[in-house]
């Protein structure tokens, strides 16, 4: 584990989780949703093998790190909104500091399914590493009406959202490639009329963005 550097299946606590299924050892997951605050969610099994992914540590920097399956054993995962917002700002920030070559390297690294969680409905946690660089890339401009964010947020920032053009809750991927950044008005316009000639466009524009920046 460690908040620096590379992580490796052969150290510490990683080989213990690792192992749990074999080693006897029960596994009680606490998340943080604040600061030196942690939230215990119960006990939790591993459902899969750890699989490594690209994280910036706390300094920033980039490294390799193992992300362990869990499933709860009793109950689903239950997450107060106050504190899934204050996790997304968190991570938001962090976004904001990195170059587009940084976060295409996080995006790549990451898992396609976004993971879910419950409230009174299902709410889906996306990687802010992608919704970044879809708005980087995007460079203020609307991906399917094509024209300036209508607005700036109090950042000053072009205010534009971020849109999965194959929905999560129909079984899209949360990557680049699925992922695009619109103005507010056509957001809500692929949200009820969600037509199959903009999904198209939306496809080959995000392609188009991708490759361009790759050149």
């Amino acid at each position: 584990m460690g908040t620096k550097g590379d992580q490796s299946l052969s150290f510490q606590q990683n080989k213990t989780l690792a192992g749990s299924g074999t080693n006897g050892i029960s596994i009680h997951l606490f998340e943080v949703f604040k600061d030196q605050e942690y939230t215990y969610m119960g006990e939790v099994i591993l459902d899969g093998t750890p699989y490594p992914e690209t994280q910036p540590d706390e300094q920033g920097k980039l490294r390799k790190v193992y992300i362990f399956p869990l499933t709860l054993i009793s109950g689903e995962r239950q997450v107060q909104q106050k504190d899934r917002d204050n996790i997304d700002n968190i991570r938001a920030r962090k976004a904001k500091k990195l170059s587009i070559e940084e976060l295409q390297e996080l995006a790549a690294g990451s898992g396609k399914v976004a993971t879910c969680y419950q409230q009174k409905s299902t709410n889906y946690e996306r990687n802010i590493w992608v919704a970044e660089l879809a708005k980087r890339l995007a460079k203020g401009q609307c991906q399917l009406c094509l024209q300036p964010a209508p607005f700036k947020n109090t950042k000053g920032e072009p205010y534009l959202e971020t849109h999965h053009i194959i929905w999560l809750s129909k079984g899209g991927d949360d990557t680049c490639e699925n992922t695009v950044a619109l103005c507010p008005n056509c957001h809500k316009k692929m949200h009820i009329v969600n037509n199959e000639e903009d999904i198209e466009t939306l496809k080959n524009r995000s392609k188009e963005l991708l490759e361009a920046n790759n050149q």
